[in-house]
């Protein structure tokens, strides 16, 4: 099977947003560049993912153009394509409809963190609402998340990129759990996020491989 490795990572990272709770039904989707060749894994359209197999990730080139596999790409391969075309660093993406994420990309205002941890994905910007799996989404996704790791989508959800598929899925993680820190500290009236000096030291101590 060509692309194996690829193939066998967009499906495990699937599986396990799956079991944590990050994508349901056939919703989200997940994308890995190849090291060598300029075409991307991605998950198909429409297909359960906890019955899919390796063979059933689709394969297209860096234009989102359908290469191999049995079914269709995901309809938002444009979004994905457009990220990893622009970000050379960036080798994966994940895509997730997480009802924290999803419930404060409704606000106008950046996503802070609350703990150490998050502050390497900050700030979350947010991608004004475009039609899904539109050329115009995926062009908006790339100019908001700049030099950045996580954008949240206003009435969609989340996009996360790294530079393999753990970084790409620690991203995802960490920004689901800043929205849902986010989320009950403005409930019950009492948000701090991190000052920006701390944000800025732990953005330093990550980058030097120093973070506690």
């Amino acid at each position: 099977m060509k692309y194996e490795k690829i193939r066998k990572q967009v499906l495990d990272a699937i599986l396990e947003a799956v079991d944590m709770g990050l994508i349901k039904g056939t919703s989200g989707n997940i994308a890995v560049k190849d090291d060598e060749e300029d075409v991307v894994a991605i998950t198909p359209s429409g297909i359960a993912y906890k019955t899919m197999k390796v063979e059933d990730i689709a394969i297209v080139d860096m234009n989102g153009k359908w290469l191999d596999g049995p079914y269709k790409p995901s309809s938002e391969a444009p979004m994905h394509t457009a990220v990893l075309r622009a970000r050379k660093d960036m080798k994966a993406t994940v895509h997730t409809h997480g009802m924290y994420a999803t419930i404060m990309a409704m606000y106008d205002n950046d996503l802070l963190p609350t703990t150490p941890p998050q502050a390497e994905f900050a700030p979350v910007k947010i991608v004004p609402f475009t039609m899904p799996g539109s050329n115009d989404l995926a062009q908006k996704v790339v100019d908001t998340l700049g030099d950045g790791r996580a954008v949240l989508l206003k009435n969609h959800g989340m996009f996360c990129c790294g530079k393999d598929i753990k970084s790409a899925m620690a991203a995802t993680v960490y920004t689901e759990e800043m929205a849902t820190t986010a989320y009950y500290a403005k409930l019950i009236g009492i948000f701090k996020p991190l000052p920006e000096e701390a944000i800025q030291k732990m953005k330093e101590l990550i980058a030097a491989d120093q973070a506690v």
